[in-house]
């Protein structure tokens, strides 16, 4: 028997693809940004220090509006 629909338009897999599309954009800034500075790998990996809890805070706010 299947599960019942849930009423929300939002699913893990939208919270995945959230959370990786941001991160992955922070560290191509971030990669960027070092590039142009001089230090690409330093830039890809404050990118993803930074991208982390950008995107948690992306999917907050994203799932907190349908509340």
């Amino acid at each position: 028997m299947a599960a019942a629909a849930s009423s929300s338009p939002h699913s893990l897999a939208t919270a995945s693809g959230l959370l990786l599309g941001t991160t992955g954009l922070a560290m191509a800034v971030g990669l960027l940004v070092g590039w142009l500075l001089g230090g690409a790998g330093l830039g890809l990996l404050v990118g993803a220090i930074v991208g982390i809890p950008l995107s948690v805070a992306v999917v907050y706010r994203v799932y907190s509006r349908t509340t």
